[in-house]
C-alpha cells in the first residue's frame, strides 16, 4: 500500500515537471516570436517596428482639472473644454465620401465663415488622393479652422439633428432622421466617427477676472501644473490622473483616437471649496485700490478673517505697474516678510501684562526723545507726549513709553520676552495649507546682529520680518479670548457631490495669555480708536478695535525717512468680535510726512471695508421690532405689483397679503381693507402701471416691447406714450 502512494507521487512529481517544462517552453516561444515580428518579420516592406511607430503610438488622454469655488459655491476657476476640428479623410469608403462631403462643406461656411464651401471641398479631395496616389502615404489630418470651437459649438456639430425624406425601392417613402454633422456623427452601435476627430482642450478660466487672482492662482502654460496660489499648493487634487489609449498617426504632429480601442479612461481632478467670499473680496480690493492710487503707493494687502474658524473670507494683494494701475502680483500677505512696526506693541503690552503691568501706571515720556546706548528712540510727536499712563502708551504708540516698559519687565530677561514671542505663534508660521509662507524672523540673543539695542528696537516693530498673516493671526487670537486658531483657505475637497476631505478648524489647546491680560489688551486696542491714534475711524453704530503700525522702509541697508510701510490690525465689532481684518499699505506718497502715517492711510481702508462688510452681513444687524399690521402703510408701500413679490414682501413687513389672486395686481383702499384685483397684461397695448415699482414697470413694458423713459423716484403715478417711448413719472 504504501508503496502504492510512493509511486503515484512520484507520477505526479513528474507530471509536473514536465507541465511545467512546457509552460516555461511556449512562454520562451512566445517571448522569441514577439521580438521576431518586431525586428526581423515584415509588413508592406518594413519591419513591423518601423510600421507601427509610424501608425499606431502609446499617449497620454488628459484629465479635466478640477474647480475651485467660492464659499458661496461660485465659480472662481474652472476648466473650459475647446476643441480643435480636423478631419481624416482616408477613414470612409469612397460612396460615403463623395455623398456627404458637399453637406460637409456647406455646413462648415454657414457655421463658421472661414473659408467657402468649395475650399473646403478642394482641401479635403486634395488631401485624399494624395494619400491614395502614395501608396497610402503621407498627410491623413486636415485641420478645418484656424481656431478652436467652444462646447456649444463642439454639441452642435456632434448632436444638430436633420432629417430627410428617402423613397425606397418598393416606392416608399420613408423619414430618416440622425444626430450630428457628416463624417463627424458617431454611430450609436460602434461609437466610432467617420473620420472627423474633434480633440478636446481643457482652458482654465476665471468668472470673476482678476477678484483674488494671487491666492486662486495661475498654471503654467507649458506644463498646465499650477504655477502659483491654490492652484499650485492643490495641484496634485485639482490635476486629476490622465488616461491612457491608443492612437493612429495621422502626421508628425497629429493622432487620432482608435475606435477599437477603450484604453485607460482618465480621473478628472477634484473640486476644491474655498472660505472665499467674493462680496468680501470686492469689498476688499475696491478700497485698497482707491487708497493706492490716492497715494501712488508700491502695493498694499487686505486679510479678512473670521475670528471664531480662521476661515479667511477676503485676501487682496495689489501691486502698482509701470502705467500706474494696480494688479494682482504677489501674494504679500501670504509671503511679505517685514518689520511690522508699532503693530508689534500689541505682543510686546500683552507679554508686560502677563508680568503685572498695571494699565495705570505712569511713564515720563518727557520730550519724546531718549537715549538708550547707541539708539536714539523718537516718539513721532514731535513736542513729545510728557507723563502718560501705560494705557495712553498704546494708545498714543509712543516708542519712548513702550521702550521705558521694557526696561522694566525684559532688558534683563530677553530668553523670558523670546518665551512670550513664542507662545503668541509669533515665533513659528501659520502653516496655512498653501505654498510659500517663509519662516519669521524674530531675532535671538544667539543672532551674530545681535546688540544692546535688539530689545528697545524689537518692541515697537523692527529687527523682526513677520508676514501680514503671521501678524493677523495673533490679533485674531486676542479678539478670539486668546486662543490662536490657524488661519485656513480651503474648507472641502469634493470629487464630484461626494466630500473626499474636509478641513478642520484647528484651534490651540491652550490661551495664549491669562484672561484678565486679554481684557486689559482688548480695552487698550478699542483705546486706540476711541481716543489715540485712530480716532478718525471711529464709528457711532458699531466698536473698532485695533491698532496703527508705521514703519521706516529699510532700503540698502539704511532706513529712509518719509519712506514708509504704513498699516493697521483690528477686529470688530470690538463688544462681539466677528472679523478680524489686516490693512497694509507701502510707500505711500505725495502728502506732508504726518499724512502719511497709517492712521491716515491704512485705518481709513479698514473703516471702509468693515462698514460695507456690517452693511451686507444681516447676521450682524439687529434685529427689528415687529410693527402692526397697518392698513394705510400697506396702501403706500404696496400698491401694485406681482402677486407673488407682494406676498413675500408683506409676510417679511408683517402687513396685509394679497389673497386669492395671481400675476399682476393692484390694489384699492375699501374703508378699512385693502382689495386686490388682477390688471390686464395683453401684450399688444399698455399695461395698467399706476403704483408699481420702476422695477415692475421696466419689466412688463420691456417685455411688451415698448421704449421707456422716467423722471423722479418712488412709484409711477402717470405715464404717456409717445413717439414710440413710453415716458414714466415716479412719485411718492
Amino acid at each position: 500500500m504504501a508503496s502504492s502512494s510512493k509511486n503515484i507521487r512520484q507520477d505526479i512529481f513528474q507530471r509536473s515537471w514536465v507541465v511545467s517544462a512546457g509552460l516555461l517552453l511556449i512562454g520562451a516561444l512566445v517571448v522569441y516570436r514577439v521580438f521576431y515580428i518586431q525586428h526581423y518579420d515584415r509588413y508592406k516592406g518594413k519591419p513591423w517596428i518601423d510600421y507601427l511607430s509610424k501608425t499606431v503610438r502609446i499617449d497620454t488622454i488628459p484629465a479635466m482639472r478640477g474647480n475651485i469655488y467660492a464659499h458661496d459655491g461660485s465659480l472662481l476657476a474652472t476648466s473650459l473644454p475647446y476643441f480643435e476640428v480636423s478631419l481624416d479623410p482616408t477613414v470612409t469608403d469612397s460612396t460615403y465620401f463623395y455623398s456627404r462631403l458637399d453637406s460637409l462643406a456647406f455646413l462648415m461656411e454657414k457655421t463658421f465663415g472661414q473659408r467657402t464651401a468649395a475650399d473646403y471641398k478642394r482641401e479635403i479631395v486634395f488631401a485624399r488622393h494624395e494619400f491614395e496616389k502614395n501608396n497610402k502615404l503621407g498627410n491623413r489630418n486636415i485641420r478645418l479652422l484656424n481656431r478652436k470651437i467652444t462646447y456649444r459649438e463642439y454639441n452642435l456639430m456632434t448632436n444638430q439633428p436633420f432629417q430627410k425624406m428617402v423613397v425606397d425601392k418598393d416606392n416608399k417613402k420613408k423619414l430618416l432622421k440622425w444626430k450630428g454633422w457628416p463624417f463627424f456623427r458617431k454611430f450609436a452601435y460602434t461609437g466610432r466617427s467617420r473620420g472627423g476627430k474633434l480633440t478636446v482642450f481643457y482652458e482654465r478660466y476665471n468668472p470673476f477676472g482678476a477678484l483674488a487672482k494671487r491666492t486662486v492662482g495661475d498654471l503654467d502654460k507649458k506644463t498646465k501644473r499650477g504655477l502659483v496660489g491654490i492652484e499650485a499648493s492643490y495641484d496634485k487634487k485639482l490635476a486629476g490622473v490622465p488616461g491612457v489609449g491608443l492612437f493612429r498617426v495621422l502626421d508628425d504632429q497629429s493622432f487620432m483616437p482608435n475606435d477599437d480601442d477603450e484604453g485607460l479612461q482618465p480621473v478628472n481632478g477634484q473640486d476644491l471649496h474655498t472660505t472665499i467670499d467674493v462680496n468680501f473680496q470686492d469689498i476688499a480690493e475696491t478700497a485698497l485700490r482707491n487708497t493706492l492710487r490716492r497715494y501712488r503707493a508700491d502695493y498694499g494687502c487686505v486679510i479678512v478673517m473670521e475670528v471664531q474658524t480662521g476661515e479667511i473670507r477676503a485676501i487682496a494683494n495689489l501691486t502698482r505697474d509701470k502705467d500706474s494701475t494696480y494688479f494682482e502680483k504677489l501674494n504679500y500677505a501670504l509671503a511679505g516678510l517685514g518689520n511690522p512696526g508699532s503693530t508689534f506693541k500689541l505682543p510686546t503690552m500683552l507679554a508686560a501684562l502677563e508680568e503685572g503691568l498695571p494699565l495705570n501706571r505712569v511713564y515720563h515720556t518727557g520730550n519724546g526723545i531718549v537715549q538708550y546706548s547707541t539708539a536714539t528712540i523718537r516718539d513721532t510727536k514731535r513736542t513729545g507726549h510728557g507723563s502718560i499712563t501705560a494705557q495712553e502708551v498704546f494708545e498714543k504708540s509712543s516708542n519712548v513709553g513702550i521702550h521705558l516698559i521694557m526696561k522694566d519687565y525684559f532688558y534683563a530677561k530677553p530668553d523670558k520676552y523670546l518665551g512670550y514671542l513664542k507662545r503668541f505663534h509669533l515665533r513659528e508660521p501659520t502653516n496655512i495649507a498653501m505654498k510659500g509662507e517663509p519662516e519669521p524672523r524674530v531675532r535671538t540673543p544667539k543672532d551674530r546682529l545681535w546688540s544692546k539695542i535688539s530689545m528697545p528696537l524689537m518692541s515697537y516693530g523692527y529687527e523682526s520680518e513677520l508676514t501680514p498673516l503671521q501678524m493677523l493671526a495673533f490679533y485674531n487670537a486676542v479678539a478670539n479670548d486668546g486662543y490662536w486658531v490657524r488661519p485656513m483657505l480651503i474648507k472641502e475637497v469634493r470629487q464630484a457631490d461626494e466630500v473626499v476631505q474636509q478641513m478642520p478648524v484647528y484651534k490651540a489647546p491652550e490661551p495664549i495669555a491669562h484672561p484678565n491680560s486679554l481684557r486689559k489688551a482688548r480695552v487698550i486696542l478699542e483705546g486706540v480708536v476711541e481716543h489715540g491714534t485712530a480716532t478718525n475711524i471711529k464709528n457711532p453704530n458699531y466698536k473698532i478695535a485695533g491698532k496703527t503700525g508705521t514703519a521706516q522702509k529699510l532700503v540698502n541697508g539704511r532706513y529712509v525717512p518719509g519712506l514708509f510701510n504704513t498699516s493697521f490690525i483690528g477686529y470688530f465689532p470690538a463688544d462681539k468680535p466677528r472679523y478680524s481684518v489686516l490693512v497694509m499699505v507701502d510707500s505711500p506718497r505725495g502728502f506732508s510726512m504726518e499724512q502719511l502715517y497709517a492712521g491716515s492711510v491704512a485705518a481709513p481702508v479698514f473703516k471702509e471695508v468693515a462698514d460695507r462688510i456690517i452693511g451686507y452681513d444681516v447676521k450682524m444687524h439687529p434685529p427689528m421690532a415687529q410693527r402692526k399690521n397697518r392698513t394705510d402703510e400697506m396702501t403706500q408701500q404696496l400698491r401694485a405689483g406681482n402677486a407673488d413679490d407682494l406676498r413675500l414682501i408683506a409676510e417679511e413687513m408683517n402687513l396685509e397679503a394679497p389673497v386669492n389672486v395671481n400675476g399682476w395686481v393692484g390694489a384699492q383702499k375699501d374703508g378699512n381693507s385693502i382689495t386686490w384685483a388682477n390688471r390686464d397684461s395683453d401684450p399688444n397695448k399698455i399695461p395698467n402701471l399706476k403704483g408699481m415699482s420702476l422695477r415692475d414697470a421696466l419689466y412688463l413694458l420691456e417685455n411688451h416691447g415698448f421704449k421707456v423713459s422716467y423722471q423722479g423716484k418712488g412709484k409711477v403715478k402717470s405715464y404717456e406714450y409717445k413717439s414710440g417711448v413710453c415716458a414714466l413719472v415716479l412719485g411718492p
